[in-house]
């Protein structure tokens, strides 16, 4: 392995992990819409509980896709893992584009949305850990925390793409374009995926890792449905954060901070390209550092710091304030989303690491963040008060300090 395939491999992941995470993140920028489009009501929170609970929905395909996609890279490799949930994805995204509205053939419509977000849910699964491993075990040895970070400064990446280019049709298209028509040109997107695909399939080889467990499989002293449990707790801050602060805000401040939707898509733009810069910078930090110092330093910040932060918000605070806020809250994101991908990845031996890690990883994020924005608009809509989602912020970040504070430090480990 040379500095140069290392270099390429780890390229063409990342583009297509912008993609995907792209398709898979766009739904939440333009909620209110879609809820309009296939959730008409009377009643505007119901219409939007149902358009967030089917955002929800695409999480609960993602164990399965962790399992089956997963259990699959460890046996015919990284590379065909990842093949197939890029063209998954971009099956699952361009269906939502083209899927006519409850207006034009009913009950129809929001049951081909669900069938488009399951797909999406499955692709979705396989490809967290499909590509961290892919990432990981083409980093070398003491630069994975680097390397790896730039696993997760894709998936924020996907994000920022997504959310800019929410803001820049907004921005550029009436609200009535932008509900009848503008909306599904974020999904259409979604075909560009399939180049990817093909030049992946064509130009970029199976990890250096996972062709030395082929030959030499290591075996693990721990049962890995335990390393499975270490990394669901691992992830619940992780993934609770990444929906709340970044997929469920854009909605949050439009209601409750009185932005307007396109000021509320640039102000959450603005949180997610420090998030991108910030991250690769963390992950380098974590290799010289340890990871664990980091780690827990995200958990207590979001443990001490939430409440303030959207008491901030809530008070009156001007778009300048908002989009301060908001960069808070993506630097302390990127504390955890920097070593995140290296640390997770160093819990579990190379022959198991995609089947595990993406099973215990897939669940949590299934139980506590893609129903994250339901549970936040649930949580206000029962308690009467906006500030109801720093409370599952607070307790996410409870629980996985605990899990962290008991992993070893793996930072300067060879990879298992």
């Amino acid at each position: 392995m040379t500095e140069r395939d290392s270099r390429r491999a780890v390229r063409a992941a990342v583009i297509g992990n912008v993609l995907e995470w792209y398709d898979f993140a766009v739904y939440g920028y333009v909620a209110t819409t879609i809820s309009r489009t296939f959730f008409p009501s009377g009643d505007e929170v119901g219409a939007l509980l149902a358009t967030f609970a089917t955002f929800g929905l695409g999480f609960v395909a993602r164990p399965l896709g962790g399992i089956v996609i997963g259990r699959m890279g460890d046996v015919r490799g990284r590379k065909a893992a990842l093949l197939l949930t890029i063209f998954a994805m971009a099956i699952g995204t361009v269906g939502v584009g083209l899927i006519p509205g409850f207006a034009s053939i009913g009950l129809l419509a929001p049951l081909l949305l669900v069938a488009c977000r399951l797909l999406q849910g499955f692709a979705a699964g396989g490809e967290w850990g499909g590509a961290t491993a892919f990432i990981v075990e083409w980093a070398p040895s003491h630069r994975r925390g680097f390397y790896g970070s730039f696993q997760q400064a894709s998936v924020a990446a996907g994000l920022v793409l997504g959310s800019g280019t929410a803001a820049l049709l907004s921005t550029l298209l009436t609200a009535d374009q932008m509900d009848a028509w503008g909306w599904r040109l974020l999904f259409l997107l979604g075909a560009a995926l399939v180049p990817v695909g093909f030049y992946m399939r064509r130009n970029i080889d199976e990890t250096p890792a996972f062709r030395a467990a082929r030959d030499e499989p290591g075996l693990s002293s721990t049962p890995g449905w335990l390393l499975a449990a270490k990394a669901f707790g691992f992830t619940i801050l992780w993934t609770v954060s990444y929906y709340v602060i970044l997929y469920y805000m854009p909605t949050f401040t439009q209601k409750y901070a009185g932005l307007s939707r396109t000021a509320a898509l640039w102000s959450n733009t603005l949180g997610l390209v420090v998030l991108v810069v910030a991250v690769p910078l963390m992950g380098l930090w974590s290799d010289r550092i340890g990871r664990k110092p980091l780690l827990i330093g995200c958990c207590a910040a979001f443990a001490l710091l939430t409440y303030p932060l959207f008491s901030l918000m809530l008070s009156g605070a001007s778009l300048a304030g908002v989009m301060v806020i908001q960069v808070v809250f993506g630097l302390m994101i990127a504390m955890f989303s920097g070593p995140g991908p290296a640390a997770i990845a160093e819990i579990f031996p190379t022959s198991s690491r995609s089947t595990w890690m993406s099973t215990g990883y897939s669940l949590a994020t299934c139980i506590f963040g893609g129903f994250a924005p339901f549970v936040a608009t649930w949580l206000i809509g029962a308690t009467g008060s906006p500030i109801s989602p720093t409370y599952y912020l607070i307790v996410a970040a409870i629980v996985s300090l605990i899990v962290i504070a008991t992993l070893r430090e793996t930072a300067h480990d060879e990879l298992p």
